[in-house]
């Protein structure tokens, strides 16, 4: 039977989460193709915050892989924003020209952040917070700039604030209304929540009202000038005062739109049968939702019409807030505030710092808003939403489920007393039976396993102390302490190091052959193990494991860096920081030739172009005719040099010279994680060698060598190695400690925490007292290097698909 043609136009988590559950309905009924206009999978929007914070990265909060749509037979065109759609001819057509025909259309457009419409809102700095591009923005300003202005103490608003002031920012709050978060918290727990965020170091405006933001000579933004004639100094400005759904496109196709996509019980818009909507752009009865719980609810009923079973009802959700803000508790649901009719029960200790109120209509809870103590916000929750008569728990209810019945409640009684149908995770509508469940018949032990296999947790984090409490008593043992060992991913149980030892030790030669071998949960793995495998072999077992380009990330199938908007950085290699007259016009004439938007200075001292197309790739590289400088991989980056003695007068060695050594010797270097080194002409250290992982200084007698360093989020300084006296020392020392690296860290483990877990004694022993080992190792590495291919020239050798250079054309 031919396949229907199912379009979704949007790459978020409603849309994505319609998917997932229409793939276990009718995993054959679609040919499924997905429109995203960020140059990004599908990632959890909600844990933005912690990524700002510093606690996540971006790979971690990714929740479904390049490879979860190739596995399910899913087209991507990431980076691709739809500007239109036939509802006749039914197509949808892309800003770059691809178009394509749809049999059903799902619309998952979203929202966009409103803007204050105020002089200067345009100036560069001021930015919403929505995406991952938007938190890039402020990771990036947090590093150069030292006052930003959050406008907005909403949800949102309080959690950049938070995350820019962790990142080092002096932050002030401007907010309109006499209290923090008032659409979530009444004015007791919203003064009680400014207190603890001033006690942490924020400062806030109250009742300010923004005039206009004024910019610099530059066009950056400097201060935010309010209506009563007061300023505030900021070169960073984020506007988080709310959303708006994004129905742009669909006011185009005539849909019909108030508040939103107007859709019915079933997700299908009132305009037109074939095409559905869900998330932020779907207005239901009247309501536009903003959080996750109600937009995965109607993803199942979209997902099940999809399916057509046609059996499915959306009928609107109740919904809570929690605020991501490390060691800050709150909550709150339904209405909070009160009002006619209502009655109130009151429980407040500023000095604890806990408040809780429970508003009480009909003998039934219908708000909640708890501060300081919210351990029972998802009892409240329940009671609310089953709206259960309260005339036998009233005199017990603000104490919470604890006091209710024998039940105690100590630690993780509460989880052991639920029953299995109780809700856990009402973001994912996950109970603690299927929790127990997957922990038990597929041996999970750590949080990681259960959001994996049951996505209890995952989504805003609310959870996660409940289900740490049924992992912990399900699991058995002491969860505390975690297992001695962590499994790579949720396909298997074994370690990283488990699987280095395997490989080597039963000569493993393709991920197939270590799959097999080791009994993995899923036949072909998935996308964090498959790197590693991938990696793990190359290395181990050199001219003999054959390099999978497919399980490599992007960036290194592409060979350049993929950027917010979905072009490319290209960096070629400059030996040393060094380059020449006839390079340079290379590089200027690609960038004339080619229209590249920005040529910049790197701080490995290269020259980056930034704004190269895909389609252009290919050429930008052979017009330049460098080799390529690896800035996309896990390999050997940079080796920053000073002048040296060649030039400095104070120079005591020839820096330059030994950087180019170095570099020439193990610029085809792939590795567990990026690789830096620095060489220095003298102590005073010019080219920043005590940061990186390997780390040269020149000195009267010879050379220093220092290992393990890092100048990332956390700055590492490298650690005192040894004194070596000739420059061919240096290239052995340094070539064995990065190949006993190779041979021994793990997959995405920088060299500082490889030597923190081995330490620096195992490191100095293998390396400063067995001279032979030294020699081997060293040996090992030139000859894995020997014959590697530049991927910028040696397509065939280097295993490059140059078909994903060809642009794709409309259908």
């Amino acid at each position: 039977m031919k396949k229907m043609k199912l379009v979704m136009v949007g790459n978020g988590m409603a849309g994505v989460r319609t998917l997932e559950e229409l793939l276990k309905l009718a995993p054959d009924l679609y040919d499924i193709t997905v429109f995203g206009a960020e140059p990004h999978p599908n990632y959890n929007r909600i844990l933005l915050s912690p990524v700002l914070a510093g606690e996540q990265t971006l790979d971690e909060i990714v929740l479904n892989s390049w490879e979860w749509y190739t596995e399910n037979g899913i087209t991507l065109h990431a980076g691709k924003k739809v500007v239109d759609v036939d509802r006749v001819r039914r197509t949808v057509t892309a800003d770059d020209g691809t178009c394509v025909a749809y049999d059903r259309l799902l619309m998952c457009t979203g929202s966009n952040p409103f803007i204050l419409p105020v002089a200067g809102k345009d100036l560069k700095g001021v930015i919403a917070y929505r995406d991952i591009a938007d938190t890039n923005e402020m990771i990036s300003a947090s590093t150069q700039y030292k006052n930003a202005v959050v406008i907005g103490g909403g949800l949102l608003g309080l959690e950049a604030a938070n995350g820019l002031m962790l990142r080092g920012m002096n932050v002030s709050v401007v907010h309109v209304a006499p209290w923090l978060m008032e659409r979530q918290l009444d004015d007791v727990a919203g003064k009680l929540l400014q207190k603890s965020l001033e006690a942490r170091g924020l400062k806030f405006l109250m009742g300010a009202q923004t005039d206009a933001l004024v910019g610099d000579e530059t066009g950056r933004v400097k201060s935010v000038q309010f209506k009563d004639g007061s300023a505030v100094a900021a070169e960073l400005v984020v506007m988080a005062v709310g959303i708006k759904p994004n129905v742009e496109l669909a006011e185009k196709m005539r849909l019909l739109c108030n508040r939103g996509i107007v859709v019915d019980d079933t997700m299908q818009t009132i305009t037109d049968a074939r095409i559905y909507s869900v998330g932020e752009c779907a207005s239901h009865r009247g309501v536009a939702y903003g959080l996750v719980a109600p937009l995965f609810e109607q993803a199942k009923v979209a997902a099940n019409h999809l399916a057509q079973f046609g059996i499915g009802r959306y009928q609107g959700s109740l919904t809570s807030t929690k605020l991501k803000v490390t060691g800050i508790d709150l909550f709150s649901a339904g209405q909070f505030m009160g009002g006619e009719g209502c009655e109130e029960i009151v429980l407040s200790d500023p000095f604890g710092g806990v408040y809780k109120k429970l508003v009480i209509k009909d003998d039934v809870l219908v708000g909640a808003c708890l501060y300081g103590d919210t351990v029972d916000g998802s009892w409240y929750f329940k009671l609310l939403r089953d709206a259960r008569k309260l005339k036998d728990l009233r005199d017990k209810l603000m104490f919470g489920e604890s006091n209710i019945g024998d039940v105690g409640h100590e630690g993780h009684s509460k989880a052991v007393s639920m029953p299995d149908e109780a809700e856990v995770c009402g973001c994912n509508g996950v109970n603690k039976g299927s929790i127990c469940k997957a922990i038990k018949e597929k041996g999970l032990f750590t949080l990681d396993e259960v959001r994996k296999h049951t996505k209890a947790s995952a989504s805003c984090g609310s959870c996660t102390g409940l289900v740490e409490q049924i992992l912990m008593f399900t699991a058995g043992g002491d969860y505390s302490s975690t297992p001695k060992k962590k499994a790579m991913c949720a396909c298997t149980d074994h370690s990283h190091q488990e699987v280095r030892e395997a490989i080597r030790n039963s000569r493993l030669l393709s991920i197939s052959d270590v799959i097999g071998f080791m009994d993995w949960r899923t036949p072909n793995g998935c996308a964090s193990c498959r790197p590693a495998l991938n990696y793990y072999l190359i290395s181990s077992w050199p001219k003999e494991a054959k390099d999978d380009p497919q399980s490599r990330y992007i960036n290194e199938r592409s060979h350049a860096n993929i950027q917010k908007d979905g072009t490319y950085s290209v960096i070629p290699r400059m030996w040393g920081g060094e380059t020449t007259a006839d390079e340079l016009r290379r590089i200027a004439n690609a960038v004339d030739k080619y229209n590249i938007p920005t040529v910049k200075v790197t701080g490995g001292q290269r020259i980056d172009l930034l704004g190269v197309k895909k389609e252009d790739l290919v050429n930008v590289w052979k017009d330049i005719g460098m080799p390529s400088g690896h800035a996309y991989a896990k390999a050997l980056r940079t080796v920053k040099t000073c002048v040296g003695s060649e030039w400095c007068r104070f120079g005591t060695q020839d820096s330059t010279q030994m950087g180019k050594d170095l570099e020439r010797a193990m610029w085809r270097m792939y590795a567990p994680h990026k690789v830096k080194f620095a060489v220095s002409g003298c102590p005073r250290n010019c080219a920043e060698a005590g940061i990186k992982d390997v780390g040269v200084i020149g000195v009267d007698s010879g050379w220093e060598l220092y290992v393990a360093g890092n100048g990332g989020i956390k700055t590492e300084v490298a650690q005192f190695f040894t004194k070596v006296k000739t420059s061919d020392e240096v290239l052995e020392y340094t070539g064995a400690f990065m190949q006993l690296y190779r041979e021994e860290g793990w997959y995405l483990e920088r060299t500082v925490h490889y030597v923190n877990r081995v330490g620096l004694d195992y490191v100095k022993k293998k390396i400063l007292e067995d001279h032979e080992g030294r020699k081997a190792l060293w040996e090992r590495l030139q000859f894995s290097l020997d014959g590697e291919p530049d991927p910028w020239f040696e397509f065939g050798k280097a295993a490059v698909d140059t078909r994903q250079f060809i642009p794709i054309t409309a259908v």
